[in-house]
């Protein structure tokens, strides 16, 4: 308790009252550094020194633990891939015990990997900093309740372009759509909770709304898939390649089939198949691909040979994405609780590997069904027949479903947008060399935005690590209720 603020007569100090929002004693009393009492008592300025000092700390500790947060976050992601990648790749080399031409050698790769973790790392610690610098800097020089409508929005603004860290020729067109994916799913939250837009919002609460999501990116995805890789990511491009399960052979003639083109390689696909065992002769005047796409087999046998496959190939990537934050997250209880949580990663991998196989597997069984329906083939049917695939999203957990279907949406819209700019329908504006940055900044704006305004919003565990990272101060005292 700080000493009574008295004159030398014993009288009480008349600077009595809250002046500059610096809090006193218990009684409730403000000191005046106008007052030739206040300002003539050495506790007092030893007081408001470790005030201010006290709270400039607490400010440079927030933004450096901010950075750090940040900065762990985004090795860890991204070094964690770049791991399996690299582990990938060594079981790759192991199992061919051949070098394509072009491909990096194994330190090349690691090297690459570790240039990239550290890129990432960089991005995100910038980015956590750069937000709270610009939030408290703004909260000291212009008030706390002045600015807390529009002070996240701004900082959120300023801290996007620390995406440029990850390299100035670096494009995060898939990343950038996705933030702003998410972006809108929070605003359009935001809206339906609103007296003003709720009823504009309403339909946005349709509950099977996330495999609707589903089913308009499989059209596009699956499209591009077989029709224009060139449209996807590389990344992306090899999961496809990978879990479609048809050589690239394949894919061709199936595109020259549905283009209407003469084809170019049905040499290559029944050497394909020749070298797994199955001798088959092609006929060049096919009306449907269904001889390409599963050989000798019937179109009901190649689906349930096809989904085992499909399953096998889906198992060891769901593996490490439950095995790995169940260590993170319940690390702690792993000794009392190790059987409900190994069984818990254990059901969860089973059933989201279900739905990957059953989403891949559909897609061959769909566009056979559909061919064989109407005995033709050509780009809208391919477009159609994929369009119920992602009705397979139904099999997993409805947390999961808009994750999913939110991800796949942001890499179709991206390879929508890249087939129609090389088309020639759209044509980018020159002077803005990086839209990704852009959009990304705006998007990170937006979700900051309702971090601070419409924390109820989140789902608890975006909240809890968007919490960690940035340590948002609860609002003063005065704000309180």
């Amino acid at each position: 308790m700080s000493p009574s603020r008295r004159k030398a007569n014993g009288s009480r100090c008349s600077c009595i009252g809250e002046i500059n929002g610096i809090a006193g004693d218990d009684s409730g009393e403000s000191f005046d550094l106008s007052c030739i009492h206040c300002n003539g008592s050495d506790w007092i300025k030893t007081d408001l020194s470790t005030y201010f000092s006290s709270d400039d700390s607490e400010k440079l500790r927030r933004i450096i633990v901010a950075s750090i947060k940040g900065f762990s976050i985004g090795t860890g992601i991204k070094g964690g891939l770049a791991l399996f990648s690299i582990v990938a790749r060594f079981a790759r080399r192991r199992s061919s015990k051949s070098r394509r031409t072009g491909d990096f050698s194994n330190s090349e790769a690691i090297a690459m990997g570790i240039k990239e973790t550290l890129r990432y790392g960089l991005f995100l610690g910038t980015f956590a900093g750069t937000f709270v610098s610009v939030d408290e800097a703004i909260c000291s020089l212009a008030g706390h309740q002045r600015t807390a409508k529009w002070r996240a929005l701004f900082a959120g603004l300023v801290a996007g372009p620390s995406m440029l860290l990850t390299g100035p020729n670096t494009t995060h067109t898939s990343l950038a759509v996705y933030i702003l994916m998410r972006a809108a799913v929070l605003a359009s939250r935001c809206g339906i909770k609103s007296k003003r837009f709720g009823s504009v919002c309403k339909p946005l609460t349709w509950e099977h709304g996330d495999l609707f999501l589903m089913c308009l990116s499989s059209s596009q995805i699956l499209s591009a898939y077989i029709l224009k890789q060139e449209s996807l990511p590389s990344s992306y491009k090899s999961f496809l390649n990978k879990h479609g399960g048809k050589d690239l052979s394949i894919l061709q003639g199936i595109k020259d089939l549905a283009s209407a083109k003469p084809f170019t390689n049905l040499r290559a696909i029944e050497k394909y198949y020749k070298s797994v065992g199955v001798d088959i002769k092609l006929d060049p005047s096919m009306k449907i691909p269904c001889s390409m796409i599963h050989g000798g087999e019937s179109c009901t046998k190649h689906g349930l040979t096809f989904f085992l496959q499909a399953y096998k190939r889906a198992l060891p990537v769901y593996v490490p994405v439950y095995l790995i934050p169940a260590l993170i997250v319940h690390r702690q209880d792993l000794l009392k609780k190790q059987y409900s949580i190994l069984g818990k990663g254990l059901l969860g991998t089973a059933r989201s590997s279900l739905f990957l196989s059953t989403y891949c597997t559909s897609a061959w069984a769909s566009t056979c069904l559909l061919f064989r329906t109407l005995d033709t083939c050509n780009i809208p049917l391919v477009a159609i027949a994929t369009f119920p695939t992602g009705l397979a999203l139904a099999i997993e957990k409805k947390s999961r479903r808009i994750e999913i279907s939110l991800y796949c949406l942001a890499r179709a819209i991206e390879s929508f947008f890249t087939s129609m700019t090389e088309a020639g329908y759209i044509r980018p504006p020159k002077i803005l060399r990086r839209a990704d940055v852009v959009v990304f900044s705006v998007s990170t704006a937006i979700i900051m935005h309702c971090y601070a305004q419409e924390r109820e919003v989140f789902r608890s565990k975006y909240l809890n690590v968007l919490d960690w990272v940035f340590g948002v101060p609860p609002p003063p005292p005065c704000e309180e209720t």
